[in-house]
């Protein structure tokens, strides 16, 4: 493929290298909207765009990408009160847009189990339920999107639970999400569930960016000839 980095920070590094290690060549790495003014011509020979610059940004660079119908995957967070719109773009328009708050193939299985937990727990309200997120101290939202995608899963779960909250919480129809941020930490997600009985964790931790960066060239290689609006479910096959 042909592929153009929207946002070439840390991220961004780590998925050109791995583009290139699957043979994949990339023509250009955009900053700045000025990049794409004057970069448009080499822009349009692009297979897909690879968006991973900033929650200002992400909406102009979807739009750019639509008016050029290059499929674009989009790995910033902190734009999703604009869903319905750009789904209504893919729809419409007929695009191709494929998002992940996380593109690590163990984070997706994670919200799985979540799924699946949230549900048994359902059953029993002597357990209560909480998130805890740790990132890098250069991450700009907070609670991160993997947090808050686990937080939908557990409401949509749990009948007890009403609305989540980025806090520590004392109404036990409130689902807490504790957002700490520290040092480089590449991610760490963990829901913890306790009774006065035991307590039951799950945990997902990053090693690096590598995991990550390998979600979003395999999901830039899937959404080539494709018209929709995607995530990860439907990269690997998971079961709502």
């Amino acid at each position: 493929m042909k592929i153009i980095l929207s946002g070439y920070g840390k991220m961004g590094r780590e998925i050109e290298k791995v583009a290139l290690q699957r043979g994949h060549q990339v023509l250009e790495k955009l900053d700045t909207p000025a990049d794409w003014m004057t970069r448009i011509s080499l822009i349009s020979q692009a297979d897909v765009i690879l968006e991973f610059s900033t929650p200002d940004s992400v909406l102009g660079n979807i739009r750019r990408c639509f008016d050029l119908h290059l499929p674009i995957v989009v790995g910033t967070t902190g734009w999703r009160q604009h869903t319905d719109l750009v789904k209504g773009w893919c729809k419409d328009e007929k695009q191709a847009l494929f998002t992940a708050s996380n593109f690590s193939i163990g984070v997706n299985i994670l919200y799985n189990l979540t799924g699946r937990l949230s549900a048994m727990l359902n059953r029993f309200e002597n357990y209560e339920i909480t998130l805890e997120e740790i990132h890098h101290i250069h991450k700009l939202d907070s609670p991160s999107g993997t947090a808050v995608n686990l937080a939908e899963i557990i409401l949509d779960g749990m009948d007890r639970k009403k609305l989540w909250v980025n806090r520590r919480q004392h109404n036990p129809e409130e689902l807490e999400i504790i957002s700490v941020r520290e040092d480089e930490v590449p991610g760490v997600h963990i829901i913890h569930c306790e009774s006065d009985a035991d307590r039951l964790i799950l945990k997902h931790e990053a090693k690096g960016r590598q995991g990550f960066a390998i979600g979003a060239v395999l999901a830039s290689e899937w959404i080539i000839g494709k018209q929709g609006y995607f995530e990860m479910k439907d990269l690997l096959n998971l079961a709502d």
